[in-house]
């Protein structure tokens, strides 16, 4: 993407400060976006913040994503919103059996109705305007299931059925919804899957990183950068055509 595919845009970024978001922002900005990243660890979104400058605008706002008002002053402090990527979200393992209520509406609370809430601030703004671009980072668990992620599945089920209802109410306003799924990405998140690995199992951690790669037909783990460059791919004006959709990005792991 060249310089100045996204010029005059306003992209916000939930999860910001590192890891897949890091990278999505990296992008927007490097193809001319204004960007502000959300989170909730402020020193990760300040030392991102100050890394991106070097390329373009870059702003910060501190946000729980699972709490209403605290959106809502983000997205009040944010300004018009042209590009919305819910990258924001938390996992946590647990058979079913033993999962207690706290874990079940965690997940469902930062991953589900923080997708939600986020995109109902952002979606009136886009359609007055006549433009929008919402991106919601899902994952394969929206697309499949995996045991003892029961929670983590459900919630991102959930939000692949709101990015597609959304889809089609926007469709004529100018706005379009879709969801990337990435397969397990070699991220924070991941990194404490593999040391809940070697904790449960007696498993080395290169063992326990194997047995993730092993997910994806290609035997590695996915790279932030790819799912980044699928999420300015959807980001730019031209993409008009592509709405309600859950694009993969897993080597193959699943298909639709």
């Amino acid at each position: 993407m060249n310089e100045t595919a996204l010029q005059d845009l306003h992209a916000v970024v939930t999860g910001g400060g590192s890891g897949i978001g890091a990278a999505i922002a990296h992008d927007l900005v490097a193809a001319g976006a204004s960007v502000t990243l959300l989170g909730r660890h402020v020193e990760r979104l300040r030392e991102q913040a100050q890394k991106l400058g070097t390329l373009g605008r870059v702003d910060w706002r501190e946000v729980d994503i699972g709490d209403e008002a605290s959106v809502q002053r983000a997205f009040g402090q944010c300004g018009p919103v042209d590009i919305l990527v819910n990258n924001a979200g938390v996992a946590e393992t647990a058979p079913f059996q033993r999962m207690d209520l706290a874990t079940w509406q965690r997940m469902l609370q930062v991953n589900l109705t923080g997708t939600f809430l986020c995109c109902r601030e952002a979606a009136p703004g886009m359609t007055e305007r006549g433009f929008g671009r919402i991106i919601n980072v899902a994952s394969t668990a929206a697309l499949t299931g995996y045991a003892y992620a029961a929670a983590y599945c459900a919630a991102k089920h959930g939000v692949l059925g709101l990015t597609r209802a959304m889809a089609l109410e926007m469709a004529r306003k100018g706005v379009t919804v879709n969801a990337v799924c990435p397969g397990y990405t070699e991220t924070a998140l991941v990194e404490r899957s593999i040391r809940t690995i070697v904790a449960k199992t007696g498993r080395t951690p290169a063992e326990a990183k194997s047995q993730l790669a092993q997910a994806n037909p290609q035997g590695r783990l996915v790279q932030p950068q790819e799912v980044a460059s699928t999420v300015c791919w959807l980001a730019q004006r031209g993409s008009g055509s592509v709405n309600g959709q859950a694009i993969a990005v897993c080597g193959g792991e699943t298909m639709c």
